[in-house]
């Protein structure tokens, strides 16, 4: 239980983080993050919250003969812009999760 004198006080912290929260989201959602494979022959672009929003494919890595080699080439690149997303993320939300589970007193 609460005592009464504090519930203020928590409602105002409460109050805070949800605005950071808020603040850290919406920085996400415009962060972009590049991720490459093939030696930068595919470049995918994706908001910090997940969003993919640009692939670049260079003219060499696009050969009519072997279609699931540009494939694979821009999965991986897809791959590793979203790790890098969930990583911008973790490192923008980890702090804000952290205050909130173990500190209740209820």
């Amino acid at each position: 239980m609460i005592p009464e004198g504090d519930m203020s006080g928590f409602l105002a912290q409460a109050q805070a983080m949800q605005q950071q929260l808020l603040d850290a989201q919406s920085e996400l959602a415009e962060a972009r993050v590049e991720g490459t494979s093939g030696g930068d022959l595919v470049t995918a672009t994706i908001t910090g919250s997940g969003e993919l929003v640009g692939l670049v494919i260079k003219p060499e890595a696009v050969d009519p003969d072997d279609t699931e080699t540009l494939a694979d080439l821009v999965l991986a690149a897809v791959r590793d812009a979203t790790g890098k997303s969930q990583a911008l993320a973790a490192a923008k939300l980890g702090p804000l999760a952290g205050g909130m589970g173990g500190g209740l007193p209820f």
